[in-house]
């Protein structure tokens, strides 16, 4: 984890998925934590989420206000957070995907696992190079695998990574 961090405090990009997200706020580089589902059932499923926070992980395709469909795996996947946290985070724009209904309603009904605030998934760190969320990208990102919705996510990132070589 030390080189990991390392990688993150440079500008490094860094993607916690599932346990990556757990792990991630357990060593600090994301605040908050993850803990039993509010219903205490393991979840296996797919979910809609909503982009709310502009980022290297969102693009044209996953841009704020787009509703992705991915799936999920997780006993322990509720977002938790003190209230000052969770409002930091609202007021820095680090949320960045919400639980939603496939039409981008965000409410009680759409939440997998009793996350605080619907928070799927959060960003850290102010350019919001780490990347920590539940739901699992890599398993809904080829056609073979029933979507692509999270392929945006890793082309977002890609484009960032290319803008920044660029840039230098």
């Amino acid at each position: 984890m030390p080189a990991v961090a390392a990688h993150a405090a440079r500008g490094g990009y860094v993607l916690g998925v599932c346990n990556g997200f757990q792990i991630l706020t357990e060593c600090g580089l994301l605040p908050g934590a993850l803990t039993r589902n509010a219903h205490l059932r393991f979840e296996c499923r797919d979910v809609f989420v909503k982009v709310q926070a502009e980022g290297p992980f969102s693009s044209n395709k996953s841009s704020v206000g787009s509703v992705l469909r991915l799936p999920i795996a997780h006993g322990e996947g509720r977002y938790q957070a003190a209230p000052d946290v969770l409002a930091r985070l609202e007021d820095e724009e680090r949320i960045a995907l919400v639980y939603s209904t496939h039409d981008g309603h965000v409410g009680a009904e759409a939440n997998p696992n009793g996350s605080a605030r619907n928070i799927a998934g959060i960003y850290g760190g102010p350019s919001k190079n780490v990347l920590g969320l539940m739901p699992h990208p890599e398993r809904m990102s080829e056609d073979c695998l029933s979507g692509k919705d999270g392929l945006e996510l890793f082309l977002a990132v890609a484009a960032s990574v290319r803008q920044r070589r660029a840039a230098a």
